[in-house]
This record gives structure tokens, C-alpha cells and sequence, in this order.
């Protein structure tokens, strides 16, 4: 089985959640002996892990030939389009190459990241889909979020394959329940065309269903995993010099993730207690805010910024932890109460997570109960017998949540539509 793969993020890059479910995924599913997968994204930096996925770069594929004659030019886009789409794509877009921003090779230029002009990028990547679905061989398409559906959407256009979208987050997670009507329409667009649909959790499958009106049997949950913990990661030890116990929110200081909870709930631990210390890791839209009301509520003294922690920095934030809280709004899984909970970290989580649906050594408040949170975090710190359960119990758990057991999940779905097909 071959399956071509859209992502926008890989590690070691970026490292969001996206990026850690599609490295994780892919990886899990190289276990399986007849599995291949061609993982493009948008912009490779180099030091991608290649041992189990081949990488294709969008920025490094040929879409147009300067310096030559217009017909030698039609001759080749012809070898990668069927007629309809040749002359569309020629009055529309290849006669103007400015427009995709080409370098001297013919390939259009990619960030690497997510830009302001994130819309033309996701566009350009769609055009290039379609060049590298007639040059590689494959069996089935998989697009992760909606950054990747026009991309996974062309390749099904030219090259007849089944395609799976992967729906990691909705814009009703990202916007509070208000959605941008463009991504939105992106999304849907997706949904509506591909062959299969799915969920990282249960939560994610219900939002689909009934916001964006798929047919239940079209969608089906696999949740996410968590890789096994290397050695040098396992090696890191508590930062010395603290000595209060040290409650952490770690993620994107965004409306989604609901950061002002946390600082709430730290307001009502720090007037109960002086033997806890809070740190809020990441950064964000909100970030200044969160400094504003930490300022406004008088518990700077006990309340800490770091900004954007990545790869090693991540581990020993965590390892220097006696709490983890996740107190999202809306999130549609949420790796990082699995990766805190390898460390030995007690873990508070929201309601509202995905992870909620298959974590149970955990404290579960809804994110909006600041008074649940606040006594959870006060208790997990204060009784040791506590925090030692959730320790051992919560490791035992998450270490046989497994990406190789995700793996044959969407291998099912992809052997049933290629039978299909």
C-alpha cells in the first residue's frame, strides 16, 4: 500500500500539535511491512527524518520552465494535465508567473510556516498537488487539515485515487464556535469530496456531522498516540533551584486553549497558599493579555512566562513539573496531557479535550470551573499520596497508547476504499 501524503508541518519543525500527530501516524504505520508513504509538505528544511516516510518538498517541484519558448512550456504542462484543466490553468494562472512566485528553477516558493498571506500559499500548494500526483505512484490520498484539502482534492482530480481527509481540528474549535466563512467553505469543501473523513476524537466526529452535514457513515474516530520516550529524554532530570511545586500550562496562548482559566484558577490557589508557583509556556495572540491580567490580579510574584519552548526545552519544562493543566475550550484531541503524563506529571484536563475520551488517570474539570481546577491543582500539591497515584497509574496508561495501533486503524480505512475503488 502507497499512500500520498499532504501535511503542512514535520518535525523537527514547527511542532505543533499537527506536526506531532502527522510524524507520529506515519511513523506508526511504517510498522507495517507493506507500508509506504510520500509525505509532502510545503517547505523542507533538511533534517527531516526520512527513515520511515519519503519527504517531498512542494517548494522543489517544477510547475513552470522560464527562458524557454511558450510551446515547448505548453508541451510539458500538457504531460501533467488533462486538456480542461491545461487551458483553465493557462489563462488563469501559468501565463502569469509572477502570480505563483516562481524561482529560476520553475518552483514556487513556500515559508515553511504559516504566513500572513496563508490562502495564496495554500493555493500554490494545491497547484503543485497536482504535478506531484502524476509523478509519483500511490494508492490512496491522505490530507491532513484543512490547509492540505485543495492540495488532496487536485491530486483526486488527476489522478483518480481514493482520498482521506484528516481532520485534526475544525475552525469551530479555533474560533470559539465562530468561524471564519472561508476556511470554513475550505473545510467543507473537503469533507464534501473526499472518500473518507477522520476524527481524532469523538468530539471532532460530532462537529463534523452535524456542523458541516456529513453522513455518519463517512466518519470515523481514530484517535491519537504518543511516541515511546528516547533515551536522552528520559535522562532529563528536574532543573535545580526550585523548591515550591510548580503548576504548568504548556501550548498556544490562544482563545481555544483557554489560558485566562488558568490564570484564574491560579489566582484562587496563590491567595489559598504560598507553596506553588505558576508558569505559563508558549506564546500566542493572547500572550499580552495574560500578562496584563496577571498584573491586574497581583500574583506576578508567583506567575512565569517563557515563551515558545521547542524539542529538549519542552521535556524539562515538563520534568520540572509537579501539575500539568490543559484547560482548552475546544480541543479536538490534545497530545500534550499524554506527553506530560510519560514525564511522571499529574495532569489536569478539560472536558471539552478529545483526550478526555480515553485518558482516565487524570483530574477532569470543565474548562469554565475555575473552582474544580483551583482545588484540583491545590490537592495534587498538597497530598502526596495523590500525586503519586496519578504518577505511576497515569505512565501505565499512556505508554500503551500506541501510533502503530492508530497505524492499523487508517490502514483499514484505506485497504476498504482501494478494495473499493
Amino acid at each position: 500500500m502507497k499512500a500520498l501524503m499532504f501535511g503542512w508541518e514535520f518535525p523537527p519543525h514547527i511542532l505543533g500539535g499537527l506536526g506531532t500527530a502527522s510524524y507520529g501516524l506515519t511513523r506508526g504505520m511504517a510498522q507495517q511491512p507493506d507500508m509506504e508513504t510520500i509525505f509532502v509538505i510545503p517547505k523542507p528544511w533538511g533534517d527531516e527524518d526520512q527513515s520511515f516516510a519519503r519527504i517531498v518538498g512542494a517548494n522543489t517541484t517544477p510547475i513552470v520552465w522560464r527562458d524557454i519558448p511558450w510551446e515547448m512550456a505548453r508541451a510539458r504542462l500538457e504531460k501533467f494535465m488533462d486538456p480542461r484543466e491545461y487551458y483553465w490553468r493557462r489563462d488563469n494562472i501559468y501565463a502569469d508567473f509572477s502570480y505563483m512566485h516562481t524561482n529560476d528553477l520553475g518552483c514556487i516558493e513556500f515559508s515553511g510556516r504559516y504566513p500572513s498571506n496563508i490562502l495564496e500559499e495554500t493555493n500554490n500548494y494545491s497547484i503543485v498537488a497536482g504535478v506531484i500526483a502524476r509523478t509519483y505512484e500511490f494508492d490512496v490520498i491522505h490530507a491532513h487539515d484543512w490547509l492540505t484539502y485543495p492540495a488532496g482534492l487536485h491530486a483526486k482530480s488527476v489522478s483518480g485515487k481514493p482520498m482521506v481527509i484528516h481532520v485534526h481540528a475544525t475552525e469551530f474549535d479555533r474560533s470559539r464556535g465562530k468561524p471564519n466563512p472561508i476556511v470554513y467553505n475550505i473545510e467543507k469543501d473537503g469533507m464534501d469530496n473526499c472518500d473518507h473523513i477522520i476524527c481524532v476524537s469523538d468530539l471532532t466526529r460530532r462537529t463534523v456531522i452535524e456542523n458541516y452535514h456529513q453522513p455518519y457513515w463517512k466518519v470515523t474516530t481514530v484517535h491519537n498516540a504518543v511516541d515511546p520516550l528516547n533515551p536522552e529524554i528520559e535522562a532529563i532530570e528536574r532543573l535545580s533551584g526550585v523548591q515550591e511545586k510548580v503548576v504548568t500550562f504548556l501550548g498556544r496562548i490562544t482563545m481555544q486553549k483557554g489560558p485566562e482559566f488558568f490564570v484564574d484558577a491560579a489566582t484562587q490557589v496563590i491567595r489559598k497558599t504560598d507553596h506553588i508557583r505558576f508558569v505559563m509556556a508558549g506564546s500566542g495572540d493572547m500572550m499580552d493579555q495574560m500578562i496584563r491580567l496577571v498584573a491586574e490580579r497581583g500574583i506576578a510574584h508567583k506567575f512565569h512566562f517563557t515563551g515558545f519552548l521547542r524539542g529538549k526545552q519542552v521535556y524539562e519544562m515538563l520534568k520540572s513539573s509537579d501539575v500539568y493543566v490543559m484547560p482548552s475550550v475546544s480541543e479536538p484531541f490534545g497530545i500534550s496531557p499524554l506527553e506530560a503524563m510519560q514525564c511522571n506529571v499529574p495532569s489536569i484536563i478539560s472536558y471539552q479535550s478529545g483526550c478526555s475520551e480515553i485518558l482516565e488517570n487524570v483530574i477532569k474539570t470543565d474548562y469554565w470551573d475555575v473552582d474544580a481546577m483551583a482545588d484540583a491543582i491545590y490537592s495534587i500539591c498538597t497530598y502526596p499520596a495523590m500525586a503519586e497515584h496519578l504518577k505511576l497509574e497515569g505512565k501505565i496508561e499512556v505508554d500503551n497508547i500506541k501510533w502503530e495501533d492508530a497505524g492499523l486503524k487508517v490502514r483499514r480505512i484505506y485497504d476498504n476504499l482501494v478494495g473499493r475503488k
